[in-house]
């Protein structure tokens, strides 16, 4: 039963973030309605605590509109888009699989954050790090694609 239920909140949190980022959601009764059309059944008071939880504040967004934002995200954000930029070498998939090769020493950093930030991701299974790759484990080929494909805009291009 915690199990199932930490199950369904990690679901709620990571759809709470790809709404936050995708859309301009002033309030907390925008957001409970988003969650109730996406399926989750859920209080106010549990949209508070997630809130708190995922560090979501409120900035200035387009139009001037004050809209809630990943305040947690912008800074890691940054890092992460800097450290894969300086330590990926390339990202690839092989069925549910994502192989990402790096400088040698670099894969721990370059997965840590991943990992920090997997709400954001997908349905990330695990991953696994050694010193110059990482893997990635989806629950299926069309996530693993999709999410190589992200990961792909973040190493810069070899001449």
């Amino acid at each position: 039963m915690a199990k199932e239920r930490d199950h369904q909140k990690e679901a709620r949190q990571k759809k709470i973030a790809e709404l936050v980022e995708g859309r301009s959601i002033q309030t907390q009764m925008e957001l409970l309605q988003e969650l109730k059309q996406a399926g989750f059944d859920v209080t106010q008071a549990t949209i508070s605590r997630d809130i708190r939880e995922l560090q979501i504040g409120k900035s200035v967004g387009e139009g001037g509109r004050v809209c809630y934002v990943l305040t947690r995200n912008r800074e890691t954000k940054r890092r992460f888009e800097m450290i894969f930029a300086e330590s990926v070498l390339s990202a690839d998939i092989a069925s549910n699989i994502i192989l990402v090769k790096c400088q040698t020493g670099m894969a721990n950093a370059a997965c840590e954050l991943f990992d920090r930030e997997s709400q954001l991701w997908g349905d990330v299974v695990g991953t696994l790090s050694g010193d110059n790759t990482f893997l990635i484990l989806m629950r299926s080929e069309e996530e693993a694609r999709a999410l190589c494909q992200k990961l792909q805009n973040y190493i810069p291009q070899q001449p």
